[in-house]
């Protein structure tokens, strides 16, 4: 688990995330979708936030509030956790000065799900497509 945040890369879905977590992490979200979906829906139109993002983790996180445990839906095996861009800046997670690159690489949050996956030493940013209704 990452204990000093940094600013991390705001490159979407990283080449380090593909081998090891993408596959793992695609087949656990399709199991909780539609329940991000409507979060993500909610987030938005109550004005919290044009840009939310789940935190994805398999141990406790202080990011946001937990939305899912591990083996709450479907049988999930990470938590989520609803966030959003403001509190990733604050916490210094998404540092001030790449805040409109984040933006511009932020994909529509009707179609994507912003993830940001948290394990032992690694966190990254992926974009997850929604399952089609």
């Amino acid at each position: 688990m990452i204990e000093d945040y940094t600013a991390i890369s705001n490159a979407p879905n990283s080449p380090d995330l593909n081998g090891k977590y993408l596959g793992i992490i695609s087949a656990d979200f399709a199991l909780v979708a539609e329940f991000l979906k409507e979060a993500s829906y909610q987030i938005r139109t109550r004005g919290f936030s044009k840009f939310p993002i789940f935190a994805v983790s398999q141990n406790p996180v202080p990011i946001g509030q937990k939305l899912i445990g591990i083996h709450e839906m479907n049988g999930n095996t990470w938590n989520y956790h609803a966030s959003f861009m403001e509190e990733f800046i604050q916490r210094g997670i998404i540092a001030e000065e790449n805040v409109e690159v984040f933006k511009t690489s932020y994909k529509d949050a009707d179609e994507f799900c912003c993830l940001f996956v948290l394990d032992r030493d690694f966190a990254s940013f992926v974009y997850i497509p929604f399952p089609e209704d």
